[in-house]
This record gives C-alpha cells, structure tokens and sequence, in this order.
C-alpha cells in the first residue's frame, strides 16, 4: 500500500471540513480569546469554547451526541446534574445575613425577575412556541444553572444558545449595567447614603433559614425544589459550622469539577448544523433584552422606593436584584463608590443580589410548573 492510498484517509478531516465548522471553530476561538486574555468569565467560557471547538472537528467524535461528550451531556446535562452541583457550591458561598436583615430587599429580588416574563412574551410574539419562549425568558435571570435546568426540561434543542447568552451576558455585567444605572439615576440619587445597622442575625436564624425557605418553596413551587434545595443545602453547609470539610468542598473541587465539565458539554452542543441559524440571533438579541428590562425593572422599584422611603434608599441597589451573584451586587456598590469615596451600600447591595438569587429560581419553577402544566410535559 503506497502513500497516495492513504492520502485521501489522511486527510477526510479537511475534506469534510465546511464553512459552518469554519464558523464555530472562529467562535470558539473568540470565547476562548475573551476568557483568556480579557478574563471575562474565564472558569465558564474556556471550556465552552473548547467544547464548541471539539464539536466542530469533522469525523473527531467529540460532540454531543457522540463519544465522551455524549456520556457527560447525558450524564450531567440532560438529568440536570451540573447545574444542581453548581448551585450546591454557589449556596455554600452566599451568605444570607444582609438579606435576613433587611427582608423588604426580598421586593428588589422579585422586580429583578421582571425581564423573564416581559421576554417571554416578546419571544412569543417572535413565533417561538411557548415552551422554548420560557426557557429563552430565563436568560433573563442572569443565571446559568437555572436557565441551563430550565431549558433542559422545557427546550432541550435550544440549550447551547440559551446557555451562551446566560453566561456570555453575566460576563458582560460591567458593561451593560453602568450606562442603565446613570440613565435612569440621577446623580442625587446616586448619592443617597444608606445606614447599615441591623439587628444581629443568630446562627440558629442562619441555620433555619435554609431549612424553612426550602419547604415553603418546595410547598408552594415544587418545581423548583431540585434548584432551591441543593442552593439551600450548601448554605445549610456553610452555615451548620460542623462539616468544614463539606463546606470547602462544595466551594471548591464539586463547583469546579461540574462547572469544568458542563461548559464541555454545552460547548459540545454548538455544532455548526445546530447553532448556526436564524433562531441562535434572535435568541441572543432576546437574552440581551431580558437583561436590560431586569435592569431597567430593578432600578425603576429602587427609584420607587427610595421616594416612598423620603429618600433614605440608594435606587442603584435595584439594579443588584438580579440573579447574578455576587458580581451585581459589587457593581452597584462600586457606583455609588465612584460618586463618592464615602458611600458604602455594599451590604445593602448583596441583600439585594442574594434575594434574586433565590427570585431567579423560584421564577424558573413557576415556569416549568405553569408551562408544563399547560403542554402536559
């Protein structure tokens, strides 16, 4: 057997290479170069867009529905595995103290879900049937997990773009929150100082917290239980003070492994035959759009309750009422901080972010609950 026999077998990756690989294998590179050297969401978009860059390698076997990537997608994806370890790990970190303290903050974590429902009735008018129109409005979260979880249940097909727009927009946090903050603010506003003195929380407070909001939740949504429980247990973890061990675990090697291993299985969905089409823009402009209105929604609340509290409430801790922790909760403090060097409403802020933490996901269980009930899934 010489040579130019084998040639052709050499090279039948080339030779089933299209554009459309070109393409994802661009974009890819591009999620890859942010992560890397821009370190926008580093832990998140590098192994998505390795992941993509597999999937896009002709005849290599390396995506979703084929190979190792087949077994974790199945694995970790498509039973909502990695999503539900991540929020273990995500619960472990979140301390709930700046919310028990001040529960009327629990208001801004509902106005910060308002870009879900607004989304997914503009999604509904673009002609996207009702179940993937959920699970697009979940973008709106600013929370991965829930709208990967969501998406699974709801519109599986449309997972990679849905799961791309979460994150890619959490990265963007920095960007397009400010210029939202200071249209809708005034520089007044802005400069509202707000006391922090509250009542010190007790660690049976902490303890039961946790306990208590996941069978209330589980109660009333019990959809949601799967997302609030294990976000309740690493708190209930973090909080219990007798499982160190477990604790450190869940903020570190469980969140990393599963965050490791489900941007390699998202990235595997980004095959050019799946990803490059019509519906893929829409949904990005649609994700780009819930979390303007999230935005908008928060500030807006803020606005009205910093008039109803005679002005002893910053309006920018609205904009903190979105799920993604703990980044908006330090960009709003950080931009009452660059009006003045003597503002300090970070406390507030994270009271703020970690109620919609908990709003985002008690917003995707009334989700799945209404719109399977509706679709009979």
């Amino acid at each position: 057997m010489d040579f130019a026999s084998l040639l052709p077998e050499l090279l039948k990756g080339f030779s089933n290479f299209t554009l459309g690989n070109g393409a994802m294998i661009l974009a890819a590179l591009i999620l890859i170069y942010l992560a890397v050297f821009k370190e926008i969401e580093p832990v998140l978009l590098l192994p998505i867009g390795f992941g993509c860059l597999l999937a896009n390698i002709p005849l290599a076997g390396m995506s979703a529905s084929e190979g190792m990537m087949k077994i974790l997608y199945e694995a970790g994806i498509k039973t909502e595995l990695f999503p539900l370890l991540i929020f273990v790990g995500v619960g472990a970190m979140i301390d709930f103290s700046p919310l028990l303290a001040q529960p009327q903050m629990v208001l801004l974590g509902a106005a910060g879900q308002f870009g879900i429902f607004g989304t997914l009735t503009l999604a509904i008018a673009l002609g996207f049937p009702l179940n993937q129109a959920a699970s697009i409005g979940v973008i709106g979260a600013i929370d991965g997990p829930t709208s990967i979880f969501v998406a699974t249940k709801l519109a599986p097909e449309l997972l990679a773009p849905i799961a791309v727009a979460a994150y890619s927009y959490m990265s963007l946090i920095p960007i397009i929150q400010p210029p939202l903050m200071k249209l809708l603010t005034t520089k007044k506003e802005r400069l509202i100082k707000m006391e922090y003195a509250p009542k010190p929380i007790s660690k049976t407070a902490l303890i039961f917290f946790p306990v208590a909001l996941t069978l209330v939740v589980g109660l009333l949504v019990p959809e949601a239980t799967p997302l609030i429980s294990m976000l309740m247990l690493g708190n209930l973890l973090k909080t219990a003070g007798v499982v160190d061990r477990l604790s450190a675990a869940a903020q570190n090697e469980i969140i990393n492994i599963s965050t490791l291993f489900l941007g390699l299985a998202v990235g595997s969905t980004m095959s050019a035959s799946a990803f490059l089409n019509l519906d893929t823009g829409k949904i990005m402009l649609l994700g780009l759009f819930a979390f303007a209105l999230d935005t908008v929604a928060g500030l807006l609340f803020g606005k009205l309750m910093s008039f109803l509290s005679g002005g002893r409430i910053n309006p920018l801790i609205g904009a903190a009422g979105i799920s993604a922790f703990p980044m908006a909760g330090r960009l709003a403090a950080k931009t009452a901080n660059d009006e003045d060097a003597h503002n300090f409403i970070l406390m507030h802020a994270m009271g703020a972010n970690t109620a919609g933490q908990l709003g985002s996901v008690i917003a995707g269980g009334i989700l799945l609950s209404t719109v399977g009930k509706i679709l009979g899934i």
